[in-house]
């Protein structure tokens, strides 16, 4: 059936082939001169680069930094960091305590558990309690201040320079002070320590510490962070 008149015949000045543009019909395709809204980029567009902007009603908001423009490590890097050095220290711990029992018990400890004759006068057999209690309790004393001691040799003197410990050091963060000019020290690191092992004495203030960084803003800094002046950021790689 040949085509209707005007439609598809070729005419004067038409493109090879013998097709003639049909005009736009209404409701269909984009309207004349349409474009990208004003300012529009795609996702990750940082605004003054040539080209896109961020969308209008939807600000540009850059990554969390410390003060320096580091970007912020984040929770979940923290935690983990957290928990490979528990892992290490509590590891050390054990293997300095479990000789030290076991050399308690079978010495000190020993003639509390043999089994004793009656009293000649009162016929009674009494274990030396006193003469098991001091001593136990002073290697539980002995054991808590070395624990003390180890903790803060390894979060203080080991990361002074750095700023990291082993787990910092594999998650790829760092403690670094929040005065940009500032360098990374014993004190910074020393304050840390003391508001770490002080939440830890009063239930439940550790949790307060730890968790603190899920909601400060603007540097998701945790207890013993506002206290020491630091903020904890990603290594570059």
């Amino acid at each position: 059936m040949p085509p209707p008149p005007g439609e598809g015949r070729p005419s004067s000045g038409s493109p090879p082939g013998g097709f003639v543009p049909q005009p736009r019909q209404p409701g269909y395709g984009p309207p004349p001169g349409y474009g990208p809204p004003a300012g529009y980029g795609p996702p990750g567009h940082v605004p003054g680069q040539p080209g896109y902007g961020p969308m209008p009603g939807y600000p540009f908001r850059p990554p969390p930094a410390s003060p320096s423009g580091q970007p912020l490590a984040s929770f979940g890097d923290r935690l983990l960091a957290y928990l490979i050095d528990g892992a290490i220290l509590g590891g050390v711990v054990l293997l300095i305590s479990i000789p030290a029992f076991v050399v308690f018990f079978s010495t000190a400890g020993a003639d509390f558990f043999v089994t004793l004759e009656p009293d000649a006068t009162t016929g009674v057999a009494e274990p030396d309690v006193f003469g098991f209690l001091v001593p136990f309790l002073l290697l539980e004393a002995g054991l808590l201040v070395g624990g003390f001691a180890l903790q803060y040799v390894y979060q203080v003197e080991m990361a002074k320079r750095t700023g990291q410990t082993i787990g910092k050091r594999v998650l790829k963060i760092k403690v670094i002070p929040l005065d940009p000019a500032a360098t990374v020290g014993r004190s910074h690191l020393a304050r840390r320590y003391l508001v770490q092992v002080g939440s830890g004495l009063v239930p439940g203030l550790a949790y307060v510490d730890g968790l603190w960084q899920l909601w400060d803003k603007p540097y998701q800094q945790c207890l013993h962070d506002k206290f020491a002046k630091t903020v904890v950021v990603k290594v570059p790689a």
